[in-house]
């Protein structure tokens, strides 16, 4: 009985799956073809069938088909290819990156049947009032990179003054940003025909990106700008949970006037941080994604709560930052490329005055002389870095040391003997620096000295095992710096007076040479200082010696030993002097460099650059001391 009951349970459940399947395979089938393609031919729908293809391809057993041995090797050959590039596209590889993009345009073509008329379900290119401002944006992008490459986001904003300060609807100050209703009016005059393959490209890297790529950065990630960086404005995911006691504030988000994290998108373009209000990832799982897969280059650990963040490279040598709650308030990262093409100090210095600043600079670099490049953050300290390696001679070694690797000098200078060290979880940089001492190395380069760790490896790399030191700093003050640096020392427990903490970093350094942004992104040097330390003798005399009297040679040692104790805890142990100065829009010429600097300078110089420094030094200095030659017609001011 039981048994007839379970086999009629068992009739029933199948007759309604079987109406069920029925039913939904005429829904599919019996639609209308355009709003079968509707529902077929979506961005979503094909992102899904590339997911599946992919993984089925990358999944497959090959010994299971009964290949031939030479078409199984063949195939294995191509499934190893596919996997690693799948690994690599994630990395900011672009042949990888262009290897997956091209096999998925031949698998919505060849497979899923994508054609020119069905593509417009995903992208209505033949609608314009159809496209979103996200659509318009990246058929600008792929129009210009068709024609400027790498180049084409620079073209796209210098073409149409993007990158100029603004004042958008519903704010009060103005700041750089570049709004929707910019690249809908540029859309408008840009947009031309668009062959199907065109088309095919643009709906390719979409689905790219939403799968493997870094969302609506993608694309911008690979162009030669300064950097970007996302989830660093707008209402964090958190607050969003903090409804209470916020009335009418939280009906506008909910309205949307305000922006989210996820719309956050921001560039660092030619010293200008600018807002791209024309994008958002739109929604905080998209931005948490882009976050949890940027910085996964060489497999650097895992981004937790515990570990906040994380500082790696990228593929193509771009430094990347991430952050995450509850470290930060919201998901964010930070991607900064370095011009290494333009890493020469022709093109970084191109302001009146620059026939005496250049050659100051290699000069610097030639006479092994200990030298500081500083400023704030952006102003190109690492790019200028880079450039004043080239005058490095040839027959010093280079070995450098950073916390994460980002000056990449064997790109730069591959015929070079450069090795760069770097922390490590079980390797720390004191390691890393005492290892550097048994590399043969003769210049020693640190990437920043941005903690007190760092800033006591940079005054032992210039006391020994180095003949010269390179490395940039933070400092606004030529004054801040050795304070900066002294007080590094004693809070590592180097030293535990601040005078001789002091006399030790002063002794070690020569040069500053500090670098300012300007209000509009120009990027300059401020000034180039000579650090002159200040040796006194001893203030202490032994005059009482002569007086006769008891009360006389009393009064006479009272008077030396305070004037002793005061000269002693006054004293200044450094004097600044700017030697060049950037004054309305030129360079000038303040003070000569010291004669015990010039003299240094050139023992560690060949003989045709002796000769070479001598002449600059007659030409705008003077000499060695003399007068300022009058064969010169810059604008020179000697204090």
């Amino acid at each position: 009985m039981f048994i007839n009951y379970t086999l009629i349970g068992i009739l029933i459940f199948g007759a309604i799956f079987f109406f069920a399947y029925i039913f939904v395979k005429k829904d599919n089938t019996m639609l209308p073809k355009n709003e079968r393609d509707s529902r077929m031919y979506t961005v979503e729908q094909m992102t899904k069938f590339i997911k599946a293809r992919l993984d089925e391809i990358t999944r497959t057993n090959l010994y299971d088909i009964g290949l031939s041995e030479e078409e199984l090797k063949r195939r294995k050959s191509k499934k190893y290819e596919l996997k690693k590039a799948l690994k690599g596209c994630t990395y900011g590889d672009v042949n990888d990156k262009k290897y997956i993009k091209e096999l998925i345009f031949d698998l919505l073509h060849r497979e899923y049947g994508v054609n020119q008329v069905n593509i417009t379900n995903a992208i209505d290119f033949d609608n314009v009032d159809k496209l979103t401002t996200i659509d318009k944006f990246d058929i600008l992008l792929y129009m210009y990179k068709l024609q400027y490459g790498y180049n084409a986001l620079t073209e796209l904003i210098v073409k149409y003054n993007l990158d100029d300060i603004k004042t958008v609807y519903g704010s009060t100050t103005p700041s750089y940003v570049i709004t929707p209703e910019e690249i809908d009016d540029i859309f408008e005059k840009e947009y031309d025909y668009l062959s199907f393959e065109d088309r095919l490209n643009i709906l390719s890297q979409r689905i790219y990106q939403n799968y493997k790529g870094f969302s609506v950065i993608d694309e911008i990630r690979d162009m030669n700008i300064d950097g970007i960086s996302g989830g660093v404005s707008g209402l964090p995911e958190s607050f969003m949970y903090q409804v209470a006691q916020l009335g009418d504030y939280i009906k506008q988000t909910q309205e949307k006037t305000i922006p989210r994290a996820y719309d956050s998108v921001w560039i660092f373009f030619r010293g200008k941080s600018i807002q791209m209000a024309c994008l958002s990832f739109g929604s905080y799982d998209e931005l948490k994604r882009v976050c949890q897969n940027i910085y996964k280059y060489n497999n650097p650990g895992q981004l937790s709560d515990t570990n906040g963040y994380k500082i790696n490279e990228m593929k193509d040598g771009s430094r990347v930052v991430v952050v995450r709650p509850s470290m930060s308030e919201s998901w964010a990262f930070f991607v900064r490329k370095f011009d290494t093409p333009n890493a020469v100090l022709e093109n970084l210095i191109k302001q009146p005055g620059k026939e005496f600043v250049i050659p100051m600079l290699k000069f610097l670099v030639k006479g092994a002389r200990v030298t500081a490049l500083t400023g704030e953050q952006g102003c190109g300290k690492t790019t200028m870095l880079m450039a004043m390696i080239k005058y490095i001679y040839p027959t010093l070694n280079i070995r450098v040391q950073e916390t994460a690797f980002e000056l990449h000098l064997r790109k730069v200078y591959p015929n070079r003997n450069i090795l760069t060290f770097r922390e490590t979880d079980t390797v720390s940089g004191q390691e890393g620096l005492d290892l550097q001492k048994k590399t043969d190395g003769a210049v020693n380069i640190l990437g920043e000295v941005a903690t007190d760790a760092v800033a006591a490896w940079m005054i032992q790399m210039a006391q020994v095992a180095s003949k010269f030191t390179i490395f940039t700093h933070h400092a606004k003050t030529f004054e801040n710096l050795i304070l900066s640096l002294r007080n590094s020392l004693l809070k590592i427990g180097m030293f535990n007076n601040e005078k001789v903490a002091e006399i030790q970093v002063v002794n070690v350094m020569n040069f500053e040479v500090h670098l300012k942004r300007g209000f509009d992104g120009s990027r300059f040097i401020e000034r180039i200082t000579e650090c002159i330390p200040i040796k006194e003798k001893n203030p202490y005399t032994f005059d009482h010696r002569n007086e006769t009297t008891l009360e006389g040679k009393f009064d006479k040692f009272m008077d030396n030993a305070t004037h002793y104790f005061q000269k002693i805890t006054e004293t200044e142990t450094f004097k600044a002097v700017n030697i060049i100065e950037f004054q309305d829009g030129e360079y000038v010429i303040k003070n000569r460099i010291s004669d015990e600097n010039i003299a240094l300078m050139k023992e560690n110089m060949s003989d045709e650059d002796q000769k070479l420094f001598k002449e600059y030094l007659d030409e705008y200095f003077g000499g060695a001391g003399g007068y300022v030659a009058s064969n010169t017609n810059r604008r020179i001011v000697i204090d």
